[in-house]
């Protein structure tokens, strides 16, 4: 009798190779697509008809939307910051991903985890730690078995697939494509060759040629850091998301190519498409920069840059992200009002501001007004340069 495995599965090249393999090896595989929010209909019915042409012992699918926003997003809002200063994290849906496939699991009665990470890339480090985290589990990933003896393994696994008379969809056999609510990335080909990204490596950012005539405003309501409504509208979170994609992907928002330090050493060279996130931070930083003081403002990058290597690295489920969140949440609590964005295309900015927490001084306005005169802005220049020109004085030939 075949012992049960949890296979986490997106109908793409990588998992798609796993069933069959899994299955001659002895395993009944039970896959679980977790849904956060990033494909429309069409794509969900062919990851579910590509399980069962595969011949899984059962599939589900998840909607993992709600938990993304509530445990991925609103921290990294708050928190600002881009790894290396730019990459938005859009494969931290990960995470959600491995909690769906353990409860798949418990219902199973199994305690075996499979997953299509290549030995490769970041995405192991994240669902193996992530895993490990939750609960003592057997991880089977047929990608890092094979590579050892295949050293083109895509190539591999597509040939694997065709043996067996499985079909592997045209932009698979160019790219390896994640997508989700959080955005697209795309890698391989001519991506990890350093040249140009070709036609094929897009995913929802509408070239300059298609960008709408007409210019896009878009206006954000926020209670404690958190996006509550679009256009004076209270949405929930993740809905909010789909339709910041939807909006901004037609203006070529959010599109990047990007090569980062992986977890594991290597280079990492990627073409992302995340409209929605960065929309989201613009409007959350306009309003922070508005309503935090200046030491919160100096300060916070520290702990955000922190949590976001952190949730980069695997660390998902580490008491210190808990740690640095507890503070990410209390610099929040002034962070309140509306925020007008405004796009021409490719890029997109906040043109306008509304708070009660802005931090206005009544008697001044920066560069144009004053309620203290020359004497006290003298005074303050002495003494707070005093260290530098002494310095100066004392050193000065």
């Amino acid at each position: 009798m075949s012992q049960d495995i949890v296979l986490a599965f997106s109908g793409g090249l990588d998992t798609s190779f796993c069933v069959p393999y899994l299955k001659e090896r002895g395993w009944a595989v039970h896959t679980v697509f977790a849904d956060t929010g990033g494909v429309g209909d069409d794509e969900r019915a062919y990851i579910e008809a590509r399980a069962k042409e595969l011949g899984v012992a059962s599939h589900v699918t998840v909607d993992g939307g709600p938990a993304l926003w509530e445990h991925f997003v609103k921290p990294f809002v708050w928190a600002g910051e881009g790894y290396q200063g730019q990459y938005p994290l859009l494969v931290s849906d990960r995470y959600l991903i491995v909690e769906a496939a353990i409860e798949r699991a418990a219902e199973l009665g199994t305690r075996a985890i499979a997953h299509g990470c290549t030995g490769m890339g970041n995405d192991q480090v994240r669902f193996d730690l992530a895993v490990k985290a939750l609960g003592d589990y057997e991880i089977v990933a047929p990608i890092r078995e094979i590579q050892k003896e295949h050293t083109a393994v895509r190539a591999y696994e597509q040939d694997y697939l065709k043996q067996r008379g499985f079909d592997v969809r045209a932009k698979q056999q160019a790219y390896t494509i994640n997508e989700n609510l959080l955005g697209v990335t795309l890698s391989g080909g001519e991506i990890d060759r350093w040249q140009a990204p070709g036609q094929g490596a897009r995913g929802w950012c509408k070239p300059r040629g298609e960008w709408p005539s007409r210019p896009l405003q878009v206006k954000l309501g926020f209670v404690g850091g958190e996006a509550k409504t679009l256009d004076g509208k209270p949405v929930a979170g993740h809905t909010l998301l789909a339709k910041l994609n939807h909006l901004f992907a037609e203006y070529g928002v959010g599109r990047g190519l990007y090569t980062g330090d992986t977890t594991i050493g290597l280079k990492g060279r990627i073409v992302y498409e995340a409209p929605g996130l960065v929309a989201l931070l613009a409007a959350h930083r306009a309003l922070e920069e508005a309503t935090l003081s200046k030491q919160q403002n100096r300060f916070k990058p520290e702990v955000a840059r922190k949590w976001v290597e952190l949730v980069y690295e695997g660390f998902f489920h580490d008491p210190l992200k808990t740690d640095l969140e507890a503070f990410l949440a209390s610099s929040q609590r002034c962070v309140e009002g509306e925020v007008t964005l405004e796009t021409h295309g490719g890029s997109v900015s906040a043109v306008a501001v509304d708070s009660r927490h802005i931090l206005n001084a009544k008697g001044a306005t920066y560069a144009q007004a004053a309620d203290w005169g020359v004497a006290e802005a003298e005074g303050f220049i002495k003494l707070f340069g005093m260290s530098s020109t002494l310095w100066a004085e004392v050193n000065r030939k």
